[in-house]
Order: structure tokens, then C-alpha cells, then sequence
């Protein structure tokens, strides 16, 4: 199978056959990848912050598609959440728990600042209303509303102009009837509703409070956007289907999609983590830690042979309770923008420059960035960016870096400078992946570093000295991975339930089975409504701690339990009780319908050594700990697979570059993989 870039509109296709296109719309780029007549295609383009959907109908047109399937991952929800342009939110609750969702945990991001500024909640203090009614823990209903009741709060509600309400009542997940007869009251307003015992049917009230408001101030942007990108992406007498990105790691429905946005919130990355898994299980390779470094941040995770879903998380400083990939996210990209701080110390990020303006070498940023520094030290071919579609203006970043500096009355020189901002973001990138690996119990040196992203190649190697890590994979489509991922991903549904049981010795199997059975029948319910086709996979998990500890840890479901527990327990903290108290907490099940593209994109693309034709290796100079030096410059399609190259070398492609030191060997495997060591 051939990777194939369009720079240029195709030919007419007929109109009966239909695509499989997926689409990662990033800070700085919007990445397509699809498949056709055996061929997988790509083609990236300029993101457009202000309306993203600019930049996917660009590609659209490009690819001519009359009849397809469009899978997006999207970033509307994250940006929605950073920088506060959600909907208005009511939110409804228990009677005395209206302020539950300010209050907190109480905990300080920083234990001994006294100044730190808290996130404001994203509902309004005039715009939380109490209900008169009462659920005991294990379910009973001790007081219902009154008709009285709900009259009063529609009007209440509908008197304040919300544009979305949240509805979380204490213990709505042991018993939801008194959350119905709210839901039901106030569906009449016209509004979209979220409401917790269909959102995340779990306890801890503020977390799920939180993502029940999370999901309803996204509600009307997210349903904005996707009806938009649906009618658009169907314009001019096309078919066109829509699916969207979790960050669960799988795609579903738009009309689910848009009923719960929480569920997106990471659905780039997510797709990164789940093509990288892939590409890297067809070269024999099961445990990595991803390194996805784009043009505003990085994404770091650690794939152990199965995806591992975080169920506490923080999006933009508010916890959230839905299934996600254990992403580790920081301010660090191509466009991470350096600065001195005021003791004149060099930082960098976590301000981007994005698309726009971008980097200096772009030809409109004034402000240095990552990407110049790669430029300035020779590690970026200027005329090879984009495959040579588009060139870095490498003497107007030498004019401004330089003028830059003056003002900041810096004695750097230039290379100096952009050495010095190599390593602080690599400082960053280093912190990050330790968090995913150390930080759980995992030593990185029995893993490869998998990565991406327009930026990531040109870092990894250092990275992975650092970490003693003995490999280095950089896959195929390396700046579109994400949008790859996606367009593999399989189709996944998470379901939850909180029981709180307690288990001295015997596990209670048959109540758990009777449980999981209930959640399987609501994953065929969604299934079949959604008119999915394919058989569905099941995975079962528990959350389980000892007695009296205040959080848990997932372990698949099996009668060893018990025992899997146990060790999983002194892996992640160095200790387990024998014989003490367990409590069963959540049940989960995980739906999934495989994607029919996974098996076959994902292990097929290999090079054939016999069709390759010797080319001659180009010459340049870069920069390596301080010193300028020879380097061979490779275009990745010209490499032979299976041949073994030395550093240093750039090897330049369409979508991204990579930077190999001295020491360090490099191949392309017959998958298609860049493997270095």
C-alpha cells in the first residue's frame, strides 16, 4: 500500500464510490488523511482558529468527494472550555447543595501561595437553583418534588434566559426517578438538558456536578458547529456522514456527539494515541509511550498493549468523570513561543503562536518560537517543509530573532539562543513523559517512544536519551498520526454504574453479572438505534480500593479479581494488605464495534526494496550540542527498507522532519515505520 499526498485537486471519481475520510483539526494545522483504491492519501492545510470548519471544507474540496464518510476529531470543545466562550448554564440540584460546585475539594493547585487565583465555576451563582427533594444513598426516595415544586422551578429557571441546563441531584445514581420527573418539568423550556444519571451515573457529587456542567455549557456550541459541518461537508448534492472523535479513544455518532460533548474534549490526541498503538503493533511493537508534539502543544501517554482510560481528569482546571486516554498534556509545540522572564531566565510557552500569526519563518509572527529555533539550527530544511509546497523564510527569522534579542538587551547569538530554547522545551517534553511512565509505576526503558506531530521527530532522539529509552519509532504520516487514528478508530461506547459493595472474601458474581448484564443491554440498545453494523466486543472493569482509602484503581473483571487487585496495588504504590476489606465501587463496561479499516491500513503499509532507485544524499550543517557539523540530509521515500543509516541526518518528508544525532542508527522497517536506536 502507497502513502499518496494531494497537493493538487484529483480527478473526478464517480460518484457511487464512497470514502472514508478522517479529519484532526489542530492549533496550527487541519490534517485529512483517506483511503482510495488502496491507497492511503493525505493533505494538510492551514488550521482557521476563527471558524474551523473553513479549513475542513478546504480539504473537502481538495479531496472532491461527492459520497463519504467523515470522521472528525475536533478541538471546538477544548477551546470552548480554555477560553470561557460557552453556553449560559442553570444548573439544578439538591436543596443546600447549590454551591457544592464552587466549594470543591478544596485543594490548592499550589499549597503555599495564598494568591493564586481559582478557576470561577462555569455556572453563576444567580443561576443555581435548589429542589426540595432527598435520595438516601442506597436509593430510597425520601422526598420527592412536589407539582408545587416544579412549577415554581420553570419558572425560576425559564425567568433567568438559560441557554442550557444541568440537572445532578444527590444519589441521582442509586435512583434517577426524582431526576425524570425534573428532566421531564423542564424539557417544555425548549433547552437542551443534561442530566447526570445519563451523563456519568457515579458517585462523588462535585465531579459529576462538574462534568454534567461541563457537558451543558458545551451542548449548544458543539451542536452548532457539527450541524454546521454536517450541512456544509453535504453541500452540492454530495452524501455525507458524520462521526466525531471521543477521547475514550473511539468514534461515535454526531447526534451523540453533540448530546454529549464532554465526551470530545480530547478527541484529537485521543486519535494520535490510537494510530500510533496501531502503527506500531504492525511492526511488532506493543509497548510505547506516544509523543505527539504539534504546533501548540504536546500530548504524551503510555500504551502497555491495551489503551488505559483515566476516569479523573482535569480539563481547564475542572474535573471531569468521563471515560479518557491518560493523556498528559502541556504548553509545548512547534509555535510554543520563547520568552525572558523578569529574572531573565529563558521560557518558553505555554502562549502559541498558532496559525496566526505563527512563527517567524512563516512570514507574519514577530515573536521566536520552537519551530525558528529547529530553523536557525539547521534541523529544519527550509525548502522541504511541506514537501516544498511551502518555504521557511529562514533570513527573515535570522532579522527578527536578532532584533528580538537586542530589544531584550539578550547577549545571546542566535545559535546560542535557539539551542537554549531546544532545551527548555525539551525540559518540558521530558517532565511530561516521566508523569505517564515513572510517575505510575513504569520504567521507560522497556518501552519504545512512538512519536508524531509536525515537531515531534525533531526531538525525539534527544528525549530519548535522556530517558534511556532504547528505541525510537516514527511512523508513517507522522504529522497527520492523529488523523490516522481516527480514521482506524473503532467505534466505542463507556458505561458506568456505582454500587459501593463491600467484599470481605467471596466476590458477590452473580450481582455482578446481573449488573454487567444491565449495562449490555443499554450498550445494544445504543448500538441498534444507531444502526451500527458488526458484532460488539465487550470489556468488563471494576473499581476497587481497600476499605477506607478515598480512591481506586481499575482492574479488568475476572474471579481473580481479588489477586489482580492486589498486585496491581503494590505495583502502583509498593505495598498491599493481605486479607484486608475491599469495596467494589464502579462497574464499567466498554462496548466496542471494531473498524473494519484497522486491520487492513494499519499493518499494510510496506515498502518494496526491489522498486527503490538509488538517489544521491544531499549535504548540510547542523547544529548539535553547540557545534555545527556535517549531517546527510534523506527524503524518508528515498530511504531502502531494512537498510541500516547513521547519524547524523535529517530526514525530511511532507509532513513532518526528523532529526537523528550522532550515535544513533536509523531504518525503515516493511511497515513502513522509521525506527531509530
Amino acid at each position: 500500500m502507497q502513502v499518496v499526498l494531494y497537493r493538487s485537486n484529483p480527478m473526478a471519481r464517480s460518484s457511487q464510490t464512497p470514502l472514508r475520510i478522517a479529519i484532526d483539526t489542530g492549533g496550527t494545522f487541519t490534517d485529512c488523511v483517506w483511503m482510495e483504491r488502496g491507497r492511503v492519501r493525505m493533505r494538510k492545510v492551514f488550521s482557521t482558529p476563527a471558524d474551523p470548519s473553513q479549513a475542513i471544507l478546504q480539504v473537502l474540496e481538495a479531496v472532491g468527494a461527492q459520497n463519504f464518510t467523515l470522521l472528525h476529531g475536533t478541538t471546538v470543545g477544548t477551546n470552548t472550555l480554555l477560553q470561557r466562550k460557552g453556553a449560559r448554564v442553570a444548573l439544578v440540584t439538591t436543596a443546600g447543595f447549590e454551591d457544592a460546585i464552587e466549594i470543591g475539594r478544596q485543594a490548592r493547585p499550589a499549597l503555599y501561595d495564598f494568591f493564586f487565583d481559582r478557576v470561577e465555576p462555569l455556572v453563576a451563582a444567580d443561576l443555581r437553583f435548589g429542589v426540595e427533594e432527598r435520595t438516601a444513598s442506597e436509593g430510597t426516595i425520601l422526598r420527592s418534588p412536589t407539582k408545587a415544586d416544579l412549577r415554581a422551578l420553570r419558572s425560576r429557571v425559564g425567568g433567568k434566559n438559560p441557554e442550557a441546563i444541568a440537572i445532578s441531584l444527590l444519589f441521582s445514581f442509586a435512583n434517577p426517578e426524582n431526576e425524570r420527573a425534573i428532566a421531564q418539568n423542564l424539557q417544555t423550556l425548549g433547552l437542551p438538558l443534561s442530566v447526570s444519571h445519563q451523563i456519568l451515573p457515579e458517585f462523588r457529587e462535585y465531579e459529576r456536578t462538574s462534568t454534567v456542567v461541563m457537558n451543558a455549557y458545551l451542548q449548544p456550541v458543539m451542536q452548532h458547529y457539527l450541524d454546521n459541518l454536517e450541512k456544509q461537508a453535504g453541500r452540492g448534492g454530495g452524501k455525507a456522514r458524520v462521526f466525531v472523535m471521543q477521547s475514550s479513544g473511539g468514534i461515535t455518532a454526531l447526534r451523540t456527539a453533540a448530546r454529549e460533548p464532554v465526551r470530545t474534549v480530547l478527541s484529537g490526541p485521543a486519535g494520535g494515541v490510537v494510530g500510533a498503538a496501531a502503527m506500531a503493533r504492525a511492526g511488532g511493537v506493543e509497548r510505547i509511550i506516544t509523543f505527539d508534539m504539534g504546533g501548540t502543544s504536546t500530548d504524551v501517554a503510555l500504551v502497555d498493549g491495551a489503551f488505559h482510560a483515566s476516569h479523573q481528569a482535569q480539563i481547564a482546571g475542572f474535573p471531569v468523570g468521563v471515560p479518557l486516554l491518560d493523556i498528559h498534556t502541556v504548553g509545548a509545540g512547534g509555535g510554543s513561543i520563547a520568552r525572558f522572564d523578569a529574572a531573565g531566565a529563558l521560557r518558553v510557552g505555554p502562549e502559541s503562536a498558532a496559525a496566526d500569526p505563527g512563527p517567524i519563518c512563516y512570514g507574519k509572527g514577530m515573536q521566536p518560537t520552537v519551530t525558528d529555533a529547529n530553523l536557525l539550527l539547521g534541523r529544519l530544511p527550509p525548502h522541504r517543509f511541506l514537501g516544498g509546497e511551502f518555504t521557511l523564510d529562514l533570513q527573515r527569522t535570522r532579522r527578527v530573532v536578532t532584533e528580538w534579542l537586542k530589544k531584550n538587551q539578550s547577549s545571546l547569538k542566535l545559535e546560542q539562543f535557539a539551542a537554549g530554547v531546544v532545551r527548555v522545551v525539551n525540559a518540558t517534553m521530558e517532565k511530561a513523559i516521566r508523569v505517564v511512565s515513572i510517575e505510575k509505576g513504569h520504567d521507560p526503558r522497556q518501552f519504545a517512544l512512538a512519536a508524531f506531530g509536525g515537531a515531534g521527530g525533531l526531538h525525539a532522539c534527544e528525549l530519548a536519551r535522556s530517558l534511556r529509552i532504547p528505541k525510537v519509532i516514527v511512523p508513517a504520516l507522522p504529522g497527520a498520526l492523529s488523523a490516522f487514528g481516527i480514521l482506524v478508530s473503532d467505534v466505542v461506547k463507556d458505561y458506568s454504574r456505582t454500587v459501593l459493595w463491600r467484599v470481605g472474601g467471596k466476590l458477590p458474581q452473580e450481582k455482578l453479572e446481573g449488573e454487567f448484564l444491565a449495562l449490555r443491554r443499554r450498550a445494544e440498545g445504543d448500538f441498534a438505534a444507531e444502526q451500527w453494523m458488526g458484532s460488539v466486543h465487550y470489556q468488563r472493569s471494576v473499581d476497587v480500593r481497600y476499605r477506607g482509602q478515598g480512591y481506586e484503581l481499575n482492574i479488568p473483571y475476572s474471579p481473580g479479581l481479588v489477586e489482580d487487585f492486589a498486585h496491581e496495588h503494590q505495583k502502583r504504590y509498593g505495598y498491599a494488605y493481605d486479607g484486608r476489606e475491599l469495596e467494589l465501587v464502579t462497574l464499567r463496561v466498554r462496548a466496542t464495534v471494531k473498524s473494519p479499516l484497522a486491520r487492513t491500513v494499519a499493518g499494510s503499509f510496506r515498502k518494496s526494496a526491489g522498486k527503490m532507485e538509488a538517489r544521491k544524499v544531499e549535504k548540510t550543517a547542523v547544529y548539535f550540542d553547540g557545534r555545527l557539523g556535517p549531517a546527510r540530509m534523506h527524503s524518508r521515500e528515498d530511504l531502502w527498507p531494512g537498510k541500516v543509516y547513521r547519524g547524523p541526518a535529517i530526514v525530511h518528508e511532507y509532513s513532518a522532519t526528523t532529526v537523528v544525532p550522532q550515535g544513533m542508527s536509523f531504518q525503515v522497517d516493511r511497515r513502513g515505520n522509521l525506527v531509530m536506536s
